[in-house]
């Protein structure tokens, strides 16, 4: 069996509707996980979505923030949520397809302006958010499983327009990167991305500030495709669709796709 799966931080699930529909037309990914929904379930627009061949949705949502849906072609079933840090937030939601394989959708908290915890209460959130995955990651040894998500941290080099410039810019921190590390060695996850895409600048995040964004390319790859060892060699044709952060009112962030012949 094979499937190709995008993950999207949508900004909106509502707002975008359309963009979200346009990407399901052009591009058909078998899955498509989203982030960021500001929606409460019951309000996101499936209606459309199932007529155009994703009649299945496993999804957290709450008002105004937060998120998590996975729009689906294949059958769903829904495998709960973990609220790490005890934030209370849709941010977390876990579906498995029929072969058995488990996919996660994160949105991990974006940590705020200042790097400190002891002045940014939101920053210390996110970093106990990514201690709470990587101790369920240790305990549980997961096995045929996809994590996708807006991560919301760019961890190498190449992943930012300037690394001497960001390192003190919350999502590419030394802090932050050693925190996601530790979550992804604890559950010997798989970046695919990278995998595939082993050298050069990418990104998947270019700034609303940046009216001229294409051009400055000022960009940071905060949303990602993880597998476990497993399944990580079945994956490929990983690619981050840029041209629809162009598109009108977009989202600011780009989608991310890889294919897996399971």
């Amino acid at each position: 069996m094979s499937f190709t799966l995008a993950t999207w931080n949508i900004n909106s699930v509502r707002l975008r509707e359309g963009l979200v529909m346009r990407l399901l037309e052009e591009d058909a990914p078998d899955i498509l996980c989203l982030q960021e929904c500001k929606s409460p379930v019951e309000k996101i627009p499936t209606e459309g979505f199932a007529a155009l061949g994703y009649p299945h949705m496993v999804a957290r949502g709450q008002k105004g923030y937060n998120g998590v849906a996975i729009l689906s072609k294949l059958p769903l079933e829904d495998m709960g949520d973990m609220d790490f840090a005890g934030l209370g937030h849709a941010r977390h939601v876990a579906a498995r397809l029929e072969t058995g394989v488990v996919i996660h959708n994160f949105y991990v908290p974006a940590g705020g302006d200042k790097p400190d915890r002891e002045v940014n209460e939101k920053f210390g959130q996110k970093l106990d958010y990514l201690t709470g995955m990587r101790d369920w990651f240790r305990d549980e040894q997961f096995d045929k499983s996809i994590l996708v998500g807006d991560l919301n941290i760019a961890p190498r080099e190449d992943d930012v327009w300037n690394h001497k410039q960001l390192l003190r810019v919350v999502s590419h921190t030394p802090t932050e990167v050693a925190h996601l590390a530790q979550t992804q060695e604890a559950g010997r996850w798989v970046d695919i991305t990278r995998k595939d895409i082993p050298e050069g600048n990418l990104f998947s995040w270019w700034s609303y500030r940046s009216p001229d964004w294409d051009n400055a390319d000022k960009g940071r790859r905060l949303d990602h495709i993880w597998a476990t060892p497993d399944i990580a060699n079945a994956a490929h044709s990983s690619r981050i669709r840029r041209e629809v952060r162009g598109w009108v009112q977009p989202s600011d962030h780009a989608p991310v796709f890889a294919t897996f012949d399971l």
